[in-house]
């Protein structure tokens, strides 16, 4: 049986760190219009919608032919948000999801293959709860960013921690070792987001500022997907400067540039 798969991007004007952000522009189009874009073209999924509490975001996603819902204000974590955004639509459009993959508004660099491998894990395997895509970091300035949220996991790539602070620690180990940041690209079997949704927040959730702390807390795995390809999260004004020089060369642009 063919799994119906909807692709929700998570949005709001007031983010602390960079307010307004997804209707900021990158080469004359705003950063979410190309996170829009970028994931319709994975063709991986039965809907596309973005889930707002802002007025503006939905009538601009409108504007380029797109669906939106509109979701409480209330949202303290884009997973809570999608999950609000999938009832609504299952609702008004008398369908059911088996896997809602979750894509953040700030990821204006993903390849569309990317998408592709993150809920193919999914569904080939229904014990899998949570897919996440997870790449190197490259620099030291990346492994110390508290923007960036990075990862640690086991030989079978599940998830054992997420923190905004350098993991693992290098103090007492001087040699060479990969590691890895969170994209926010994760993929939940449907039934796994309903009872992500209904738990309470965690304390290291909160502590760390990070969703997926709350799926391990309360005892369950995630897996890590890999990708190869580099994508920058933009948080400040000044990675948006560099996504957008970025965007400028990438071959994914031009089969939208212009709508």
């Amino acid at each position: 049986m063919t799994k119906k798969i909807i692709g929700v991007i998570p949005a709001r004007m007031g983010a602390t760190r960079f307010p307004n952000k997804p209707l900021f522009p990158l080469n004359g189009m705003p950063m979410l219009g190309h996170v829009y874009h970028r994931s319709r073209l994975s063709n991986r999924f039965d809907k596309l919608v973005v889930a707002t509490c802002d007025r503006e975001i939905g009538d601009y996603i409108s504007s380029i032919g797109g669906e939106f819902v509109m979701t409480s204000d209330l949202h303290e974590r884009a997973t809570d948000r999608t999950a609000e955004a999938v009832e609504i639509i299952e609702e008004q459009f008398h369908i059911k999801f088996d896997i809602v993959s979750m894509i953040q508004g700030d990821e204006p660099l993903l390849q569309p293959q990317m998408l592709v491998d993150v809920n193919e894990v999914l569904v080939k395997d229904d014990s899998i709860s949570v897919s996440n895509l997870t790449s190197k970091i490259l620099t030291i300035p990346e492994q110390e960013d508290p923007n960036e949220v990075k990862v640690v996991f086991d030989r079978e790539n599940n998830a054992l921690y997420f923190s905004r602070e350098p993991i693992p620690s290098a103090k007492k180990y001087g040699g060479k070792m990969d590691r890895y940041r969170q994209l926010g690209i994760i993929s939940f079997q449907r039934e796994f987001l309903k009872l992500y949704s209904a738990m309470e927040q965690t304390p290291l959730e909160i502590y760390e500022s990070c969703d997926m702390m709350r799926v391990l807390e309360n005892g369950y795995k995630i897996k890590m997907v890999e990708t190869l390809h580099q994508t920058i999260g933009v948080d400040t004004p000044e990675e948006a400067a560099k996504v957008e020089k970025l965007l400028l060369s990438d071959s994914i642009t031009s089969l939208y540039e212009g709508i």
